[in-house]
């Protein structure tokens, strides 16, 4: 079975006149599916047609089977898809925005030392539209429809590397982007990478603007190899290379995730080369207090230890904040919630 959320309003308007329809069908299907509707709900949509096509295409490619709610507000949902397997997704309100963290691969494998996501490996990548009916979904959820959004931001940072299944994430970006549909613009989205520096620069080339952010974590490479594999491949050399190379080409501020880790990488010494690290172009240091993942030895810091670093940060002149963890008593870090399900 096809997923009919992959398809554009284009892609749509060619499905339906394989069906003997006339093409403005295609545009009444994606506004549909934006709204999160399945057939049944598809009220100007021959019956005849959504019959037809019920037989080929999944109209609701995901299901929530837990759904777990923050004293905070967020909300994490777990969802099953069509073959099985599940996925994670948070919708998290802001003042600024409310935001939804949406999964782009179930499971991960890049194997970071920190991250839930990856410690089963990668089952497979989701495809455009699994990754946009999450937000569809917990936007719909929140009360909100196509017309009248509710989600104002999509960050790409829940399970999976988004450029290890690069293609799916950039039909996926273009989808959340039409106008017809959920309309959200490339600044309105981020995308978070551990480091791939050729896709990086790929993204650049082929004209994307999302907000970069890149998971950093180490200021060394001796370190950084021994918690993100993929250090054994990219240097932090590379990365801060394909980073400026992202500023320049787009004219973004590029985003450095650091997980702080107690006693390892939030010291004099790394303060000062963070601030080597990033000068020069526009870039900011998003400092992480982790949340606990369960199977891992990694120790988060004190609320005062990590405002001691940024304050160092600071003296050193470099921009940092302290990200707001959402979710903490719900199992906020990416792949919790799958992990104790299965």
């Amino acid at each position: 079975m096809k997923i009919l959320a992959d398809y554009n309003t284009d892609e749509l308007k060619e499905i339906a006149r394989n069906f003997s329809q006339q093409s403005f069908r295609g545009g009444q299907l994606f506004k549909w599916i934006s709204d999160g509707a399945d057939y049944d709900g598809m009220s100007d949509i021959p019956k005849g047609l959504r019959e037809e096509l019920a037989k080929e295409y999944i109209a609701v490619p995901l299901e929530a089977v837990k759904t777990l709610s923050s004293v905070d507000g967020s909300k994490k949902y777990l969802y099953k898809l069509a073959d099985g397997n599940l996925i994670e997704c948070v919708y998290m309100p802001h003042a600024y925005g409310n935001t939804v963290c949406a999964s782009t691969q179930v499971g991960c494998r890049m194997g970071c030392e920190f991250c839930a996501s990856g410690k089963n490996g990668l089952e497979r990548n989701l495809s455009a539209g699994e990754i946009l009916y999450q937000v569809i979904s917990a936007n719909k959820s929140a009360g909100g429809t196509r017309n009248k959004r509710v989600v104002r931001n999509i960050v790409l940072m829940g399970s999976g590397e988004p450029l290890d299944n690069y293609d799916n994430v950039c039909k996926f970006i273009k989808l959340a982007n039409e106008e017809n549909g959920l309309n959200i613009g490339q600044r309105n989205i981020s995308l978070s990478t551990c480091g791939l520096c050729d896709e990086i620069v790929r993204l650049a080339d082929e004209g994307y603007s999302v907000t970069l952010s890149v998971s950093l974590h180490a200021t060394t490479d001796e370190y950084r190899r021994k918690v993100m594999p993929i250090a054994n491949k990219y240097s932090i050399s590379d990365i801060i290379k394909a980073a400026k190379y992202y500023f320049d080409k787009t004219g973004r501020r590029v985003i450095f995730e650091y997980a702080m880790i107690k006693e390892i990488n939030m010291n004099f010494f790394d303060a000062k080369r963070l601030s080597e690290l990033t000068k020069g172009f526009a870039s900011h240091v998003n400092l992480i207090m982790l949340n606990k993942v369960d199977g891992k030895n990694i120790a988060g810091c004190t609320r005062a230890e990590a405002e001691r670093f940024m304050k160092k940060l600071n003296e050193f002149g470099v921009s940092a904040s302290i990200r707001n963890s959402s979710g903490q008593d719900i199992g906020g870090a990416c792949g919790q919630l799958r992990g104790r399900y299965l």
